[in-house]
């Protein structure tokens, strides 16, 4: 399974759950830690916890294990780790605060003596 099948796999999995607001965001130009992020919105503690675990067990039933799951305690971000995807559930006003998408979405800076001027 390549990494956009995975991100598919992610996102029916939300899906499947109610989660809101799901943005998947192709970071491969801007890191080399993973191919994508998929942000998702919960509408309560234990809704980001629900899709979490959903994403989490459709992910290992297709044969991949997280990496890492952190979060889960509180369950106002949960960030699951499958190595070509990183999956940020959140509550929206979480979601809102530190505003991922746009984060990612900025472009980098090629030209640093560009900034100088």
């Amino acid at each position: 399974m390549n990494s956009e099948q995975l991100c598919d796999l992610v996102v029916a999995a939300l899906e499947e759950v109610k989660a809101k607001d799901i943005v998947k965001l192709d970071v491969r130009e801007l890191t080399t830690v993973t191919d994508y992020m998929i942000v998702a919105s919960g509408t309560s503690n234990r809704h980001v916890k629900a899709l979490a675990d959903a994403v989490a067990e459709k992910a290992r039933k297709a044969g991949h294990r997280p990496a890492g799951i952190e979060g889960e305690d509180g369950s106002e971000w949960v960030l699951l780790d499958l190595h070509d995807a990183l999956v940020h559930v959140m509550l929206p006003r979480v979601r809102e605060f530190y505003n991922l998408e746009k984060l990612w979405l900025l472009s980098p800076v090629k030209d640093l003596a560009a900034i100088d001027r």
